[in-house]
């Protein structure tokens, strides 16, 4: 049974830093499609950041140069650096996983990151 486990959320002031990471059990990230999304009171669950099977990454606008996303096969981890971190910030964030040929996907229970002074 796969299970993504996310730790590292917390309260931050505006300007600080977090770490989230995110192990996977089961099949790990290898072969997978992983990511972050997070959702905001009221809003949309939104992608903040994603890293292909192949290595390749995305990033939403909101967070280009403030943000990396990583992995770590052999530990099945995805990490995601947050710096310079804003009110906006504020959300639950998700880590993702996805089949890239079955496109099956798995979720987190969610992190609290919360941005205020």
């Amino acid at each position: 049974q796969v299970q993504l486990v996310e730790s590292g959320g917390g309260l931050v002031q505006p300007g600080g830093s977090l770490r989230l990471s995110c192990v996977a059990s089961g099949s790990g990230v290898r072969t997978y499609n992983m990511g972050w999304y997070r959702q905001a009171p009221g809003k949309q669950r939104e992608l903040v950041a994603r890293i292909r099977s192949g290595g390749s990454t995305n990033y939403a606008d909101s967070v280009k140069g403030r943000f990396t996303i990583s992995r770590d096969n052999a530990k099945s981890t995805v990490v995601l650096q947050m710096y310079s971190l804003k009110p906006a910030d504020t959300a639950v964030y998700y880590c993702w996983r996805q089949n890239p040929v079955s496109r099956e996907e798995n979720w987190g229970q969610g992190t609290q990151v919360t941005v205020s002074s």
